[in-house]
């Protein structure tokens, strides 16, 4: 029997539970309880032959769930308590500062607080802090586990339970940083400077540095964006397969003797670990690539699942909030697909082969070998990435079969290089030509990829859902049942025929209707889809809300309808809200034309937009006069500012969808004013659909403005502000025209359908 693998599950369950249910205050009662059983197994099955196993099951719950309860209480409670306040702090700098449109942030130690992290939001000047640093000051105090009436586990789940504000006296000391203990920081930091400095092609130092070090802020967008469409974003998220790469380049380099490779390996594994961030997924990786190094010299063969179970219980045990942590749950679902199902899935893929043909059975073997990995995995994490990421890959088995391999040989061939460029920097850039060859191949599969129709699904629907739903009940029913393999043939099939099915009903759905509308749940922010027959067109995309994903959420959708191509894209104004999930738009989708504002921001978003339209072959209109865009059975006219001053909100254009009587308006985030010179400037029609100016702020939908379009429908894209959006003034002016109210934050996305001219 597993004793530790059992006591390590039965730990991580309770603390799984402990962590995910949704209710409070019940994780002592339920340690009691579980306690209590214990007791009950003891005295009631002591001679039975499950007894020992009943025990390791239940006392390790029992205490996992005391222990949730205790690390709340003694840990995140007392930095609760200072939430909400202005007060003073002291921390320790842990890691470099990164900037900020406003300044910078830093993930600090506070001091006084033990086993509790913060982020400090701070003025420029912090930029200069250096891991160990002391940082002293007055702060505003917010929790980092609710933010306006939202329960996030981001922060949590990294050990961070408090957000500072910091005010203009927080003061930078010297404190430790010369100590040992931050040279891993200052390695990584170093580690990437060397990176940048070898390749100077800034895809490949930002493809690199994402691959060895997992931070990802140097990468391209549209690299990392076909990596993710791909299947391939775990290449970046450092864990066992980098830790396989780096035992394989220490066991080249130093030795293949077991004690000395131990010797070497275990101080650079937990060195590696922690410059690159002691993420969930590192950790694990390290710690059962210890497990297998060292197992064999006690005589003992490396279980699998005994090193999973105790890599496992040892994150949880330092911060049981990592059981929300996306990273650790996809990480260790993927491991444990491969650990359990692999084996099966490799002996059933190649049994098939009688030959005798060595080069012939090699290929096969690697072929085989690195497709069952990549199922196995793809199995078990795939209803994490549809409830997280809402898609599931179709290509991930052929992109890992073609990108994985070169992946192993980039990451070493680029960590000798790195290593190298501190000794000699020219001939590390003379030997960097081969990682850079191998990166422009990742990148060079990944593009090719993405680019297939159906490399992915995405459930914005419930078809995709139910197909996903049937495949799972029809191989886990031939798992079930007596031996066959014709089953599993049966099954594929099954699968291939109504994923089909589900992807053409679900096509058909949005087929119906002379105009059709969807305004989509962005948040605090705004994106309206607009089609017509075979004809697309959408309408800003942007939120202010950092957990929300606008233009994933907008290109995902417009796959599920089938939308290859958009006719138009319409810029209302330059404020993100509106526009920051247009650059995945633009890389996703293609675009015929772009119709934006010709006036000047503050923030580069016209010059990245108009540079982006470039790149994809995009046309844009300025537009300085009415202009209509046929659109199916519909026209969409998009008439330019009326003001000629003021800011962005005032300055943006108007959208208006037509289809025989029926009229759609959407205004951007125009105040009373421009609204009432808009419709003194143009013969607007009564319109059935108005998409609320400015997320229904309290100075827009001026009564005028609303009696001279008179809405029926008044839709207010509206997300988690500190605003008041909508105001309660703007809602009642809305009833007072007879409209009637929608509101994304409520009702989710909102579809509207015309279904006649």
């Amino acid at each position: 029997m597993r004793i530790l693998a059992t006591i390590g599950f039965s730990f991580s369950a309770g603390v799984f539970l402990a962590a995910l249910l949704p209710w409070d205050g019940w994780q002592l009662y339920a340690a009691a309880g579980a306690a209590l059983l214990a007791l009950v197994w003891l005295l009631a099955a002591r001679r039975s032959t499950c007894f020992r196993r009943g025990l390791l099951i239940l006392l390790p719950l029992a205490v996992s769930l005391a222990y949730f309860a205790g690390y709340r209480y003694l840990v995140q409670r007392p930095v609760e308590q200072r939430c909400g306040t202005v007060s003073p702090f002291t921390a320790t700098v842990c890691d470099w500062p990164q900037e900020t449109e406003r300044g910078c942030r830093i993930t600090v130690k506070l001091d006084g607080y033990p086993g509790a992290r913060a982020v400090l939001y701070g003025e420029p000047e912090l930029l200069a802090a250096r891991p160990g640093n002391t940082l002293a000051g007055t702060a505003q105090w917010q929790s980092a586990a609710h933010i306006h009436n939202n329960d996030l586990t981001h922060f949590t789940a990294r050990g961070v339970y408090a957000l500072l504000y910091g005010r203009e006296d927080v003061q930078l000391s010297e404190g430790s940083e010369g100590a040992l203990r931050w040279l891993p920081q200052r390695a990584a930091r170093a580690f990437r400077e060397r990176i940048a400095a070898v390749w100077d092609d800034p895809r490949v130092n930002g493809f690199l540095t994402a691959e060895l070090t997992g931070d990802k802020s140097a990468m391209d967008e549209g690299d990392y964006l076909a990596m993710q469409e791909t299947g391939l974003a775990h290449l970046f998220a450092v864990s066992g397969l980098h830790c396989a790469f780096l035992v394989t380049l220490l066991s080249l380099l130093v030795s293949r003797r077991r004690r000395l490779l131990c010797a070497v390996t275990i101080p650079a594994l937990l060195f590696y670990m922690v410059m690159v961030g002691l993420s969930p997924s590192v950790v694990r990786a390290c710690i059962m690539q210890m497990f297998l190094l060292v197992a064999p010299l006690f005589r003992r063969n490396s279980d699998p699942l005994t090193s999973l179970a105790a890599a496992l219980m040892v994150i949880l045990l330092v911060n049981p909030f990592a059981a929300a942590s996306v990273s650790l749950q996809l990480s260790f679902s993927a491991t444990l697909g491969m650990v359990l199902l692999s084996p099966r899935l490799y002996r059933g893929l190649t049994g098939w082969y009688k030959g005798k043909n060595r080069v012939l059975r090699h290929g096969l073997c690697f072929v085989m070998a690195n497709l069952a990995a990549t199922l196995s995995a793809v199995v078990f994490t795939a209803p994490l990435t549809a409830y997280y990421f809402r898609i599931f890959v179709l290509v991930a088995p052929l992109s890992s079969l073609l990108a994985v391999p070169a992946a192993g040989w980039s990451f070493m061939t680029a960590f000798v290089t790195a290593l190298l460029g501190f000794v000699w920097l020219p001939l590390a850039r003379i030997l960097g030509a081969l990682a850079w060859v191998l990166v422009r191949y990742i990148l060079l599969v990944a593009e090719w990829l993405m680019g297939w129709r159906y490399h992915a699904i995405y459930f914005t629907d419930p078809y995709p859902l139910y197909w996903l739903l049937f495949v799972y009940t029809a191989f886990i029913g031939c798992a079930v049942t007596p031996d066959g393999r014709r089953k599993y043939a049966v099954a594929s099939v099954l699968s291939a025929v109504t994923l089909i099915a589900a992807i053409w009903v679900n096509q058909q759905s949005y087929r119906y209707g002379a105009l059709s509308a969807l305004a989509l749940d962005v948040g605090q922010g705004e994106s309206v889809i607009l089609w017509s027959q075979d004809e697309t067109a959408l309408v800003d995309c942007g939120s202010s809300n950092s957990y929300k994903d606008p233009g994933g959420t907008a290109a995902d959708t417009l796959h599920s309808m089938g939308v290859t191509r958009l006719s138009a894209v319409v810029v209302t104004h330059y404020h993100a809200d509106h526009t920051n999930g247009l650059y995945e738009v633009l890389r996703r989708v293609a675009v015929d034309k772009l119709y934006l504002p010709d006036i000047e921001d503050e923030y580069g978003v016209r010059e990245r937009l108009t540079a982006l339209a470039e790149e994809k072959d995009v046309q844009v209109v300025w537009v300085t006069d009415t202009v209509t865009c046929p659109l199916g059975q519909a026209v969409l006219t998009v008439y330019p500012p009326v003001q000629s001053g003021g800011d962005l909100n005032e300055l943006g254009l108007t959208a208006l969808a037509t289809s025989g009587d029926f009229d759609l308006l959407i205004t951007g985030d125009m105040s009373g004013s421009t609204e009432r010179k808009l419709a003194e400037t143009y013969p607007l029609p009564d319109v059935e659909v108005l998409v609320v100016s400015h997320h229904g702020s309290r100075y827009s939908s001026d009564i005028r403005f609303l009696k001279a379009v008179t809405p029926e429908a008044a839709v207010i894209s509206v997300g988690d502000n500190s605003y008041g959006h909508p105001s309660e003034e703007t809602v009642q002016r809305l009833l007072a025209v007879g409209a009637e109210i929608w509101r994304t934050d409520r009702q989710g996305n909102i579809r509207i359908t015309v279904n006649g001219g």
